[in-house]
């Protein structure tokens, strides 16, 4: 059986640099993004804030997603972001919970 998934955005502020990836492990990835301790588009442009998260069955399920979320249009991003969460707020702590 698969383990459960994520596909995420950081974001450097409100309204800033969005960055959207997909992993089986959330907090951890997280605060790697966070802690800027993997060289790479999120440490160069300070995408540290989680701003928006959506659980799938799977990796494979999550990085499909992924790669649709992609190709959409900025605005389309925005517009989940702040369905979930209206004030941009940083949810690592909530998903970082023992």
């Amino acid at each position: 059986m698969d383990e459960q998934a994520h596909v995420y955005i950081m974001a450097s502020e409100r309204n800033g640099t969005l960055y959207l990836g997909s992993t089986n492990a959330l907090a951890r990835r997280a605060w790697e993004h966070r802690e800027g301790v993997v060289a790479g588009f999120t440490k160069q442009y300070g995408c540290k804030l989680l701003v928006w998260y959506e659980v799938h069955v799977s990796l494979e399920a999550a990085r499909v997603q992924e790669f649709q979320m992609k190709s959409w249009k900025r605005a389309w991003k925005i517009r989940d972001i702040e369905g979930m969460n209206p004030d941009w707020e940083d949810l690592y702590d909530r998903i970082a919970q023992p």
